[in-house]
């Protein structure tokens, strides 16, 4: 594979050099990474809470979109794929195996028949006191302090926020 294609040029908003560039013509060690250390932290976040919803016989995904309609019941397609970053190709069959687990209800939506409206089924309703004491046990295997995870889930929403900006 040949990547002697130049690379998209991205404006760079930080005109204080704050940070050291690296004037070599190769990359830094995969450790000293931004990108590998966010990849690494999702790839163990996703195998806790693998574990943890197990039991609820759920995937990430599925957690992610239960946890929507537990917030809002009864939402379109469009908007679920807008809060989880979704496109509907990646959120539908979500959707139908969720529907077939018995925990959500899709149907076209009266007023507009090219709308999919997502609602929450009776099981669906209970898992969500099922599924209660997943935030506290991701909390506790962190072993970090509440300020540390709020702290770090600004910093979070912030990066996000600016990269996504950035490629727009």
């Amino acid at each position: 594979m040949q990547l002697n294609r130049a690379l998209p040029s991205i404006v760079c908003m930080n005109t204080t050099d704050q940070h050291t560039q690296n004037t070599t013509d190769s990359p830094p060690a995969v450790e000293a990474q931004l990108c590998f250390a966010l990849y690494s932290t999702g790839l163990a976040m996703n195998k806790l809470y693998r574990k943890l919803l197990r039991e609820l016989n759920l995937t990430y995904p599925q957690y992610l979109v239960m946890l929507v309609l537990w917030q809002r019941d009864r939402q379109t397609v469009s908007e679920i794929g807008e809060q989880l970053f979704l496109d509907s190709a990646t959120l539908t069959p979500l959707l139908k195996r969720l529907e077939t687990a018995g925990l959500l209800t899709r149907q076209r939506a009266r007023q507009d028949e090219r709308q999919v409206e997502v609602a929450l089924t009776d099981a669906g309703r209970e898992l969500r006191r099922r599924a209660a004491a997943l935030p506290e046990a991701v909390t506790c295997a962190s072993q970090c302090t509440p300020q540390e995870l709020q702290s770090l889930h600004d910093e979070l929403l912030r990066l996000r926020n600016r990269l996504n900006s950035a490629v727009d």
